[in-house]
């Protein structure tokens, strides 16, 4: 008891408020500063890699008999929803969901402009939506002969997000970036890779379940339904990009990065 009594002290230290914080703000201003090269490669990495996740979900769709609604399936998609998050977080490549919380905190702590953060934003954002339009291209090039997932599965997860009127597709990308924005900071605080994991799972899951608006996983989510299901169309595309993105930058950077940096620096711990 007496060995594991100072770890545990040290563990908690790390994982307070006021060291979680300061850790958000340290990668913040890592990543603001980073050049333009690397962030393009990265985003476009993350958004490629993001794709399995839909891709997934369109194979066990094909693959079960069960559809939306019943709930072996919809967890069973929600878990495949997934795999391209714990892909992209876990292999540390630039998402902008994440960068809603994590690259505000260097500017509410006054170490970067509005500028340097439009910067990162645009460059990511631009990069992420990019790769996975690429992603999105390559597999449907190759659907055809992969015979694993049908055009129809693909058009029911893109009808999933693109069915709503735009009010819908704004509030709940709000609720979408919020806990994209939590994920961020839960992972900061989780000291484990299998506790990482865990909780990638568990909050992206949770956006998969209630098929809430995420504007990169979404973005090949819809443009599957563009390319195989002529009631998808480019209008409805860019309806869902434009919303599920205002509503995911507000969900991260207010309801979590601002609440979370002002009640730390007013006394969290």
């Amino acid at each position: 008891m007496g060995d594991s009594e100072p770890e545990e002290e040290i563990v908690g230290e790390q994982s307070s408020p006021s060291n979680i914080l300061e850790s958000l703000i340290e990668t913040g201003e890592h990543e603001i500063e980073r050049e333009t090269t690397g962030l393009l490669l990265s985003g476009f990495s993350a958004g490629l890699d993001i794709g399995f996740g839909p891709l997934l979900m369109a194979v066990l769709l094909t693959l079960t008999e069960g559809g939306y609604g019943d709930i072996g399936t919809e967890l069973l998609l929600a878990s495949a929803y997934a795999v391209g998050f714990i892909f992209v977080i876990i292999a540390r490549s630039e998402l902008f969901t994440e960068h809603t919380t994590l690259a505000v905190m260097p500017v509410f702590d006054n170490r970067a402009s509005l500028g340097e953060l439009g910067r990162l934003w645009g460059l990511v954002w631009a990069s992420n939506v990019v790769g996975g339009i690429v992603f999105t291209a390559f597999i449907v090039t190759l659907m055809p002969n992969l015979g694993v997932a049908s055009p129809e599965a693909f058009s029911t997860i893109a009808h999933k997000l693109v069915d709503h009127d735009p009010s819908w597709l704004f509030v709940a990308g709000i609720l979408a970036g919020w806990l994209m924005g939590l994920l961020a900071w839960l992972i900061t605080a989780a000291q484990e890779t299998i506790s990482r994991l865990l909780i990638i799972w568990l909050v992206t899951g949770s956006i998969g379940i209630f098929h809430l608006p995420h504007s990169i996983a979404g973005n090949v989510e819809v443009l599957f339904g563009v390319f195989v299901s002529p009631e998808v169309s480019v209008i409805n595309y860019v309806i869902f990009l434009v919303l599920a993105t205002v509503g995911n930058l507000i969900g991260g950077s207010v309801f979590v990065g601002l609440l979370k940096y002002s009640h730390v620096v007013r006394g969290g711990d």
